[in-house]
């Protein structure tokens, strides 16, 4: 019986607090879970709605919420669209003057807030443990918990200090949430956290909206231009960098190029990184050039395409930054340009690293994953879920299924090439080594006297560009690697032993010349386009001019006020009164009282 009253309950603020009508996928189940006082470690991927599994029990429980997030940036956000909704939130980080700091605690002290963030660093202060001893609390969220991973790719040192929570207050429920973790993360969560006896909630990590697309890269910005003139002009976007110096140097161009976009990274003062990301989040049309430093905790939910210049580190990295389009659940992309520099880039970054062996172990074996996603033969999507240990069938929403790429049997095109390496007694780079192969009469090699080696001209049938391919997926495939100290030198690997012996057989992909980027019109499997009659488009249009300036007057972000998703619902519904307008997915009490009569004179001025 209680159980059924506590799901009511819980059911009840969904929809009046939140106006959502009903819970998806494991929310219920979490939700009763940690209000009953239960530990929980939740994986759920970006935009599967993992805030509303803590903010929930913290409004049903008794005493305040406390959210350690690292997202210092993004508190201000957070808490404005939770005052939206009518819930009481604050925060606490390094932002706030003393005195506003001790408002806040005066309020949680005496029991007059549901929910409050805060920053790791600035919970583990001996005036924080004091204030949350002095204090009611429901429920300890720790967000983002894979920073809490030395193996992950968002480390963050102070995390592991949380454990603390669990010795201090023993009995207040903890859940832990991220939105990607390998089984090597999930474990470490769970063991540095003290969460080894919580449940653990692992959703699905398919984001069927999202397509994902590798290009080879020939001139990886005039790509990206051709892709977002020809797929997204107009829309929000992400663009990942390795560098700072390429993240200011891309942005330039695209500005050149007519296209809205702002540079961030780490290297820029704090104030002028916030008034970006400001933007971003609170204009439309506005394109992100950035460094990895950019988008943990980025809610923006209409950004409709992430691009990589450069390969990431890790199937989990990739995934978290690609994860950040489609939050509303209609199409996206994630496009990535990606070349033979960028593995040697990759390899170099591990080798030059200061890491343990251990560490670089761990480190290569996860760029070797993600550079198998790059160069598979078959479905992207199912790559990248198996390696979450999630089974799949191909999606027919990739670039691989759209247009399967064409593999042959390499072994002795390889072979020429391994042969190649070895005749220069493993001295020289990629550009020398192809120069013989295509039998190029060039000075360096008369001076070296190579035109008088036997594999002088035996690959001459093959481009330049087709070499470097055969090449990139050689050192993909371990056969050969790169000597960063002896001039990028390659080298054979004891890899290659077998297949210049022609013991073994080497499959890879055909090269195919990049083609102008193309717009690809299918669209993902089991997505319904909401198509809005001509009078509900207007409705829309109308809808979000008042949004844009609404939000402008409460100096929040647009989506804080309304998603498209659910102003797509009013434009439907045409609600002629309050009562019409209840109901609709995304519309709680709190948001019906302080913007439904402007909604309805609006809808009634257009009928």
């Amino acid at each position: 019986m209680h159980n059924q009253v506590g799901s009511a309950r819980a059911l009840d603020v969904l929809q009046t607090v939140f106006g959502y009508p009903s819970f998806r996928g494991q929310q219920e189940e979490i939700v009763d879970h940690v209000v009953r006082g239960g530990d929980a470690l939740v994986l759920m991927p970006t935009g599967g709605g993992k805030s509303l599994c803590y903010q929930i029990p913290a409004l049903l429980r008794d005493g305040v919420g406390i959210v350690v997030s690292p997202l210092i940036a993004l508190m201000q956000d957070q808490v404005d669209a939770l005052a939206e909704v009518g819930v009481r939130a604050a925060f606490l980080n390094s932002t706030q003057t003393f005195d506003e700091a001790n408002r806040i605690e005066r309020k949680m002290r005496s029991g007059e807030l549901d929910l409050v963030y805060v920053a790791p660093e600035r919970l583990m202060t001996p005036r924080c443990l004091e204030l949350l001893q002095a204090s009611r609390i429901a429920l300890f969220a720790i967000d983002e918990a894979h920073c809490v991973s030395q193996w992950g790719h968002d480390f963050r040192p102070e995390y592991i200090k949380l454990s603390v929570l669990h010795e201090r207050f023993p009995s207040v429920p903890r859940i832990a949430l991220t939105a990607t973790a390998d089984h090597q993360t999930r474990a470490e969560i769970a063991l540095r956290l003290q969460l080894t006896d919580a449940l653990q909630f692992v959703s699905s990590f398919d984001r069927p909206n999202i397509r994902y697309q590798i290009v080879e890269k020939d001139n990886g910005r005039k790509q990206l231009l051709d892709f977002i003139t020809g797929e997204h002009a107009g829309d929000a976007g992400i663009v990942y960098c390795l560098s700072r110096k390429k993240v200011e140097e891309t942005a330039v161009f695209l500005n050149e190029h007519g296209i809205n976009a702002l540079p961030y990274h780490a290297g820029m003062d704090y104030p002028t990184r916030t008034k970006h990301q400001g933007r971003f989040l609170r204009e439309e049309s506005i394109v992100m050039v950035a460094t990895i430093a950019f988008g943990m905790g980025i809610d923006k939910p209409d950004v409709r395409f992430v691009a990589h210049l450069d390969l990431p580190k890790s199937i989990e990295g990739y995934y978290q930054e690609t994860g950040r389009a489609g939050r509303d659940g209609t199409p996206a992309n994630a496009w990535m340009a990606y070349g033979l520099q960028d593995v040697v880039q990759q390899r170099r970054m591990i080798d030059e690293s200061e890491a343990d062996e251990t560490f670089k172990r761990v480190l290569g074996v996860k760029l070797d994953a993600m550079l198998a996603l790059c160069e598979t033969l078959h479905c992207r999507r199912m790559r990248l879920l198996e390696y979450f240990g999630q089974p799949a069938t191909p999606c027919g929403n990739c670039d691989t299924c759209l247009r399967p790429p064409v593999s042959f049997d390499a072994t002795v095109v390889v072979q020429k090439l391994l042969s190649a390496i070895y005749r220069v007694e493993q001295r020289f780079g990629a550009v020398h080594v192809i120069d013989i192969l295509r039998g190029v009469d060039s000075e360096r090699i008369k001076q070296w006297r190579h035109e008088q080696l036997s594999t002088f001209g035996i690959g001459a049938e093959r481009s330049e560009a087709e070499w470097r391919a055969i090449l990139r997926q050689s050192i993909a495939l371990g056969l050969v690697s790169v000597d960063y100290d002896a001039y990028n030198a390659l080298k054979l690997t004891d890899e290659a032993r077998p297949v210049l012996r022609g013991e073994q057989k080497i499959q890879l992909r055909q090269y195919e010349k990049p083609l102008k980027q193309r717009r690809i019109s299918a669209k993902p499997k089991g997505y319904v386009e909401s198509d809005l009659s001509m009078d509900e488009q207007v409705i829309f249009d109308k809808l979000r001019w008042w949004r844009v300036e609404t939000a402008r007057k409460h100096n929040v972000p647009a989506y804080v006020i309304f998603h498209d998703a659910t102003m797509r619902e009013i434009a439907k519904a045409k609600p002629g009164s309050l009562g019409d307008l209840r109901g609709v997915s995304g519309v709680g009490e709190k948001k019906l009282e302080t913007y439904g009569e402007d909604i309805v004179a609006l809808i009634a001025e257009l009928m």
